[in-house]
């Protein structure tokens, strides 16, 4: 007696195809040696390793004293917080340096009196970024972030709560330029 052959169905077929695309893409995906985290960081941590992270001292005329302090510790826990760089204090595979050059209040608006009605007050950094690993990437540049108080408010009453706004959003913009390529 003859044994018939059975031929694969059509869904055997796609099942099978299925399975190979998904093997497929599984190899691609751990193949990959670039970590990608939903925060938005890029680094192929296989060549970056660590991270020299330089406190910036404030060059500008008008300064707030605990901001400096608060840049500074703000910066460092990002990168601590949101990569698996190792923080060194010298010979980082990348490197952030630079001054606060800016803290300024300015008359925003003015009201139907003829009185100023809101006070911006913004903060400048300048920033030196050097990735030893690929100097392509390397770049000096100033960031900039403001915030806005109604008048009616003094600035010691606002202050401590827009200097901690805008220095997180400084951080957020230093952090996205370095490691995220944006």
């Amino acid at each position: 007696m003859k044994k018939e052959k059975r031929q694969p169905t059509r869904v055997a077929k796609h099942q099978f195809r299925g399975i190979l695309c998904a093997l497929f893409l599984l190899s691609l995906i751990v193949s990959c040696s670039i970590s990608y985290k939903f925060n938005g960081a890029s680094i192929d941590y296989t060549k970056t390793k660590t991270i020299q992270i330089a406190d910036f001292p404030i060059r500008s005329s008008y300064v707030w004293g605990p901001m400096g302090p608060l840049f500074n510790n703000q910066l460092k826990d990002q990168f601590a917080n949101h990569t698996r760089l190792q923080q060194v204090k010298r010979n980082g595979d990348l490197k952030i340096e630079g001054e606060i050059t800016q803290y300024s209040q300015r008359n925003k608006s003015v009201s139907n009196e003829g009185h100023s009605a809101q006070t911006e007050l913004a903060i400048t950094v300048n920033v030196r970024f050097t990735n030893n690993v690929n100097h392509k990437e390397d770049f000096e540049k100033q960031f900039t972030a403001q915030s806005s108080y109604e008048t009616t408010r003094t600035l010691n009453s606002v202050q401590e709560e827009l200097v901690t706004q805008m220095v997180k959003d400084l951080v957020d913009q230093i952090f996205n330029a370095t490691v995220a390529n944006w």
